[in-house]
């Protein structure tokens, strides 16, 4: 195998299914870009074995990352590609995402059966089946839709595209990225935009993760890295952070440039039932994203998110925090 320090091929670690293959193979167009020959290492992750199973009920971080991380630590691949909201805010030691590439559409896109004549979510009958495998996603849902059933639907996307078409549920909420990255644009219903609705943290943004220690690959990542889209995933990733979130809390994040030049950020909170949500938004600051990620957490915190937290807790959907 090539010497990680001065690789003659790239290996790229990537999960299997069709998304992540296309995600991966815009990372070795740009490696390609620099001269570079690289192939693809394929991996199935716990996430994507255990169909069966609500992704809140599995319970452990890393879910579709662990495994690729795991060969990249050890050298049998040079660097791993990730959807950047799998990657849970905690790299491992030894490992760091030293890029991202520039973002896609990172809203959610409502996808309703053609049968139902629905253009929006407010235009859904009364009782329809909405599907999804997000509490965030869930708990938005709930909160503007209650009388909304929302059923779990797991699976890749052309999976649960078929899942829609057959009538399984009526509709379900996607990722906008996914969609158009495998050509299915034409299956969005509408777009649901921020702040309204709010994203997951890092959707639609595309990870580049590496050994630390590798300066070589690191510099290689470096030159593929978009700025503006490492800027706001930074926010994003440092507000979810702060809140201790991951996929078993409802968190959403989304920085948006404004007509002024600068940014904002949005963020919001919200209980399982979506009963309660806490939403607010801060200016980005350009000089230091993740600071603007922490201010706009414990600004959300001192408005009520700490105790939709300690409700998820008692409720078995949170570990309680470790002792530093």
């Amino acid at each position: 195998m090539p010497s990680p320090s001065d690789p003659a091929t790239i290996r790229i670690g990537t999960r299997s299914s069709e998304l992540a293959l296309r995600q991966a193979r815009l990372v070795q167009a740009a490696l390609e870009a620099q001269g570079l020959a690289s192939e693809l290492v394929t991996y199935r992750t716990v996430g994507d074995k255990r169909l069966d199973e609500p992704l809140s009920a599995i319970g452990a971080k890393g879910l579709f990352t662990k495994e690729l991380e795991q060969d990249l630590l050890k050298g049998k691949t040079h660097l791993a590609v990730h959807s950047l909201k799998d990657l849970p805010t905690d790299s491992p030691e030894g490992l760091v995402v030293a890029a991202v590439l520039e973002r896609e559409d990172p809203r959610d896109a409502l996808v309703v059966n053609g049968r139902i004549l629905a253009q929006s979510l407010a235009d859904l009958p009364r009782g329809s089946r909405i599907g999804t495998s997000s509490l965030r996603r869930r708990a938005q849902l709930l909160a503007t839709r209650p009388d909304l059933e929302v059923a779990e639907l797991r699976g890749n996307v052309p999976t649960r595209l078929k899942k829609i078409d057959e009538g399984r549920v009526h509709a379900a909420i996607l990722a906008a990225a996914g969609l158009h990255r495998l050509g299915a644009r034409q299956h969005v219903t509408c777009y649901l935009d921020a702040p309204a609705w709010l994203p997951a943290a890092g959707q639609g943004a595309i990870a580049v993760q590496v050994r630390t220690d590798d300066a070589r690959v690191r510099a290689l990542a470096d030159a593929m890295n978009d700025a503006p889209t490492m800027r706001a995933v930074v926010a994003e990733r440092a507000f979810l952070a702060a809140l201790e979130g991951g996929c078993q809390v409802p968190i959403g994040a989304l920085a948006v440039p404004t007509s002024e030049g600068g940014g904002l950020l949005h963020g919001m909170i919200a209980s399982i039932d979506g009963t309660r949500i806490v939403r607010g938004s801060i200016a980005l600051d350009p000089d230091d994203p993740a600071l603007s990620g922490i201010r706009l957490a414990n600004q959300l915190r001192g408005e009520g998110a700490t105790e939709i937290l300690e409700g998820l807790r008692r409720a078995e959907h949170l570990p309680s925090p470790q002792p530093e």
